[in-house]
């Protein structure tokens, strides 16, 4: 069943048409529409869920839904993105009976997508997989595109596949829940496709940056994002070329992720990472300090750091095992102006030994 036909049967606040060959549902509450797209598959399904409580809550819902085998909920959390968490996941599945002819809908951020969806990819040597996301960040990125990967020692989703979900569905309604702090994880990703896309997208975070979250009009930022990612996915599936665009501020900041004993958290890291990608591009001759300053004071507005205590040497030693680099040397991505983002960027160490440092100082423009 391609999406096309899957879309016809969906009912929501918004459906994001893709050319990825799977709808988005975009709705304060999808579960109308996630019971009629079950429905007409006609396919048994267990749920994988975050154990957190409102997490939970939805997934045992959807648990209630014909055709459902079980619920089983998983701690998650960054520091159990790991090869042992699927191990354990994949051993209940077979303890539950998941055949090959089950689909794993999988519920919550943007640990629980990666994984998850990992689980799936290599689960009887694949499994359909559906995601209910309930975090910002699984909205806007984890969710979408087809990524899927836990961490190891050496870095973060380092282990990982390209597989397709057959659906998103993007529960707003629980961003209500959470705590701010887990809402600016997903707000350093949509500044991202803001400085990428530029024109209204960027101009619509800058205006609301000052505004409390409540007052957001979320049903449309997340739409908006989604369409950026989903553009630019849909012409290069598996990250040979443009789709490199979606890592601007992601080389820095998994870096800083890993050094810091994820102490840092994901969101953190791109919003410093995006502070360096502008440092660097301002180093190369590419962008304007004017258009750096906006980023940084949008960044600052929306309450993440643009400051970090990670020694140089650890975020390098960190650098060496990125999954971009190529024929052994790191590529970044780099803003030329808001609205024109170039990848495949090499430059030289002691510029990026320079950007570190520096972000171990406060930006001028923030005081």
């Amino acid at each position: 069943m391609v999406a096309q036909e899957e879309d016809r049967v969906l009912t929501a606040d918004v459906i994001v048409n893709t050319d990825l060959r799977y709808p988005i549902c975009i709705g304060d509450d999808t579960r109308p529409a996630l019971a009629t797209f079950l429905e007409h598959r006609g396919q048994r399904f267990i749920v994988l869920t975050d154990a957190q409580p409102d997490v939970a809550r939805l997934a045992r819902d959807i648990g209630r839904f014909p055709g459902a085998l079980g619920v089983l909920p998983v701690p998650l959390g960054e520091a159990r993105k790991r090869l042992t968490t699927v191990e354990k996941v994949q051993d209940a599945l077979l303890a539950a009976g998941a055949a090959r002819d089950a689909l794993i809908v999988g519920g919550g951020g943007g640990v629980a997508s990666d994984l998850f969806g990992f689980c799936a990819s290599t689960y009887m040597r694949g499994v359909p997989y559906l995601h209910v996301a309930t975090t910002l960040v699984a909205m806007v990125d984890a969710a979408v595109g087809g990524k899927t990967g836990v961490d190891v020692r050496a870095g973060k989703n380092m282990v990982g596949t390209f597989t397709d979900p057959v659906a998103v569905f993007a529960q707003t309604a629980a961003l209500q829940t959470l705590p701010y702090r887990q809402i600016r994880e997903g707000l350093a990703e949509i500044v991202k496709a803001g400085i990428i896309e530029g024109h209204e997208l960027f101009e619509s975070i800058e205006t609301l940056a000052p505004h409390a979250f409540w007052r957001w009009p979320w049903l449309e930022i997340v739409a908006e994002a989604i369409k950026v990612k989903t553009m630019i996915v849909a012409d290069d599936r598996q990250e040979a070329g443009i789709r490199q665009l979606l890592n601007l501020g992601h080389t820095f900041g998994h870096a800083l992720e890993t050094a810091s004993g994820y102490r840092i958290t994901h969101g953190a890291g791109v919003a410093l990472g995006l502070r360096a990608a502008g440092l660097l591009a301002l180093r190369t001759g590419r962008y304007s300090e004017e258009e750096h300053f906006r980023v940084l004071a949008t960044i600052a507005l929306l309450g993440m750091p643009l400051r970090t205590s990670v020694r140089v040497e650890d975020a390098l030693a960190a650098m060496q095992s990125d999954k971009k680099k190529r024929a052994g040397k790191l590529r970044f991505v780099l803003p030329r102006t808001i609205g024109d983002v170039e990848y495949g960027v090499e430059v030289p160490e002691r510029l990026v030994r320079a950007v570190l440092a520096q972000l171990r100082r406060q930006p001028e423009s923030t005081g």
